[in-house]
């Protein structure tokens, strides 16, 4: 029995000192389904514009603006997995609302350069909207930052920083130490977590009207990560609740989801007119 005992220690030791090594490649999952492009929105009947940018530290991103018609631009921060070409729904979407789309690759991500760290990830957000301010001259007030998953944490902490039209978190997590928790209750997550992504403690600090959206059946982040990000939320905010999984509830609810966009977006104040 002590045999027994001892090995079982020693498996679930080593268990511990591999999930701390290993939680970037855990999470940050850009081989998932893969970098390669998959498609562009030319594909699917969209015009756009490949657009490269350098980041305050010197690695290339790659992304894509596509032209809506108004002002208004949304600033496109994905999940933790794929790339921007496996998300052209929801440019679709965004675009049939009249938003411009701004979407980046992460480094490391698609044909991004560099290694992903949450650091850079942060970065990455920077450069973006620096992109959009400095080199396409977007007013500030014209600019929904949005983030889906993952990239809800990347798109609060840019909001917390600056001062956009709008914020919406989409199918978020409060932080990775408590979505670790949720997924793993038997190891001692937040004794290991060398990352935090921590939307709630970003979106305290955010100062516009925030959009937090999530499906009830998200079998993935549950639920109440977004409640608790939206008791986190400054007003004016909303919580739109959706149907579906994780990963498809945006197009498996879709009337709701576009409602639901519709009515936060046009409760903003009006656009500054067209340059």
């Amino acid at each position: 029995m002590l045999k027994f005992i001892l090995v079982v220690a020693a498996c679930y030791s080593l268990l511990v000192v591999v999930v701390y090594f290993m939680q970037g490649r855990m999470l940050y999952l850009a081989e998932v389904p893969g970098r390669a492009l998959v498609m562009t929105p030319n594909d699917v009947g969209i015009d756009y514009q490949d657009v490269s940018i350098e980041t305050a530290d010197g690695v290339t991103l790659h992304g894509w603006f596509i032209t809506g018609r108004s002002p208004r631009v949304l600033l496109f921060f994905h999940g933790n997995a794929g790339n921007i070409s496996h998300r052209l729904d929801s440019i679709a979407q965004f675009r049939d609302l009249g938003l411009s789309v701004f979407i980046i690759d992460y480094r490391g991500y698609g044909q991004s350069e560099g290694r992903t760290t949450e650091k850079g990830m942060y970065r990455d957000a920077d450069a973006a909207w620096s992109y959009l301010i400095e080199s396409r001259g977007v007013a500030a007030r014209d600019i929904v930052i949005f983030g889906r998953s993952l990239g809800a944490s990347v798109a609060s902490r840019l909001a917390m920083q600056n001062q956009p039209l709008a914020l919406i978190l989409e199918s978020s997590f409060t932080s990775v130490p408590d979505i670790a928790q949720d997924l793993y209750p038997w190891l001692p997550v937040r004794w290991l977590s060398r990352l935090s992504h921590a939307t709630r403690d970003y979106v305290r600090d955010v100062h516009c009207p925030v959009l937090v959206v999530h499906s009830r059946d998200d079998e993935i982040i549950p639920f109440h990560h977004s409640e608790t990000i939206f008791a986190s939320a400054n007003e004016p905010r909303t919580l739109l609740a959706i149907r579906g999984t994780h990963n498809d509830a945006f197009l498996r609810d879709e009337r709701n989801y576009i409602e639901g966009f519709r009515a936060f977006l046009s409760g903003l104040s009006a656009p500054a007119p067209s340059r």
